[in-house]
């Protein structure tokens, strides 16, 4: 097993540019992990006023938000994520909204 440090600051930051650029207004990039493996964390960005739309829970699911505010709604519920928070992701069906630009990372442990 290699060991790999990265800057999720930096990261965040390139996310960010090309979310911008991007026509659908987000960008992904899986740093560890992968369909194949049990954990997979994705850094995640979205240009203000962009979503997710609603989807479909791969497995126990955390994300952290890393820059701007987002919210996760789930149903009826929502939450808002700001710099620094932790949103435990529901098991249902959830989609994610930037009230600003944002980037999180993503952790999700899938079900067995």
């Amino acid at each position: 097993m290699t060991t790999q440090t990265l800057s999720l600051d930096a990261k965040a930051r390139e996310h960010l540019e090309k979310a911008t650029a991007s026509s659908t207004g987000h960008s992904a990039k899986t740093l560890y992990g992968g369909h194949e493996q049990t954990l997979r964390q994705t850094l995640l960005a979205l240009r203000a006023s962009t979503e997710l739309a609603e989807h479909d829970s791969p497995g126990e699911a955390t994300l952290l938000v890393l820059r701007g505010r987002v919210t996760l709604r789930s149903g009826e519920d929502s939450w808002e994520g700001t710099p620094g928070d932790l949103l435990t992701i529901p098991p249902a069906r959830h989609s994610l909204h930037a009230l600003e630009d944002a980037a999180a990372l993503l952790t999700v442990a899938k079900r067995g």
